[in-house]
């Protein structure tokens, strides 16, 4: 995949980035494996708006990607490479050998007439999805389960991979794209290689029509408003704290700098080996 660029004959085109596409092979998706994306505009059942600078965007059909990946032993082969308008990494199209067909997310170098297979016995090449414990260690990994048979819920969007580093009583480390590393049950599977699209952090929207095809609406900052609309709003002239002395703070009142919003005690928090930050957990 590659960045395309555009001649800045105007403003919009000095910045604007996207994606050459080179990699899709098949334009339109299955449609058995696609539903309707109903939109909410950001409003909940009784029609109070909940995540706000949300409303109107492209339409979008989700495409059924299957992350379990429990079709064990079946050989399966890679008919095309799909976009997908709700995700940042691309899908691989299989046809198993029965007929069945199912999309998977798209590793780096994965082609059309590629032959991947999931199970314990199988080896841990491009695209196999297996358990942790058969697994060399070293190996990049993605698309992580954290409960064996729950489907894969780490490291699936674009250029992500884990790297698993060691196994020991019945748990294996894996150090996340973040910087964390975690303890993962090695009965968990994971998929062989990196998450495709790797180029994806480089395009640059450029323009603001394109965040409106994205379904995002433009958002006020807190300062800029009035006291009555936000606790930053007021002053006179520019103030970073609203006029005042006041910390900065959501629409509702709550820290916005320095606060952390992870509980102290999670109990997840026994799996992790080393934070983002580079620090050791502690224990207690």
């Amino acid at each position: 995949m590659a960045v395309k660029s555009f001649r800045p004959l105007t403003p919009t085109q000095r910045y604007k980035t996207v994606s050459s596409f080179s990699e899709i092979t098949k334009r339109r998706p299955e449609k058995n494996l696609v539903t309707i994306r109903k939109k909410t505009g950001g409003r909940n059942c009784y029609g109070r708006i909940t995540a706000r600078a949300i409303g109107g965007g492209h339409k979008q059909k989700v495409r059924s990607v299957d992350f379990r990946r429990n079709k064990l032993g079946v050989d399966a082969t890679v008919i095309a490479i799909e976009y997908d308008p709700i995700r940042s990494a691309r899908l691989a199209l299989l046809e198993y050998a029965d007929g069945e067909k199912r999309y998977i997310i798209a590793p780096v170098g994965i082609e059309v007439g590629a032959k991947v297979v999931s199970g314990e016995n199988v080896p841990a090449e491009l695209g196999n999805h297996l358990p942790l414990k058969a697994i060399p260690v070293g190996i990049t990994i993605h698309n992580i389960e954290l409960m064996p048979g729950k489907g894969g819920q780490m490291v699936r969007s674009a250029g992500g991979g884990a790297v698993l580093m060691s196994r020991d009583e019945g748990y294996a480390q894996i150090k996340l794209p973040s910087g964390e590393i975690r303890r993962v049950n090695e009965n968990c599977s994971a998929t062989v290689g990196q998450v495709g699209n790797t180029e994806h952090e480089n395009v640059v929207l450029g323009k603001a029509g394109r965040n409106r095809h994205l379904g995002r609406r433009p958002l006020t900052r807190g300062m800029v408003r009035n006291p009555v609309d936000h606790p930053n709003g007021g002053g006179n002239g520019k103030s970073k704290g609203g006029g005042g002395r006041q910390q900065l703070v959501t629409p509702w009142g709550v820290i916005t700098k320095g606060f952390k919003t992870r509980p102290k005690w999670k109990q997840s928090n026994r799996f992790i080996v080393v934070r983002r930050d580079g620090r050791p957990m502690k224990r207690k």
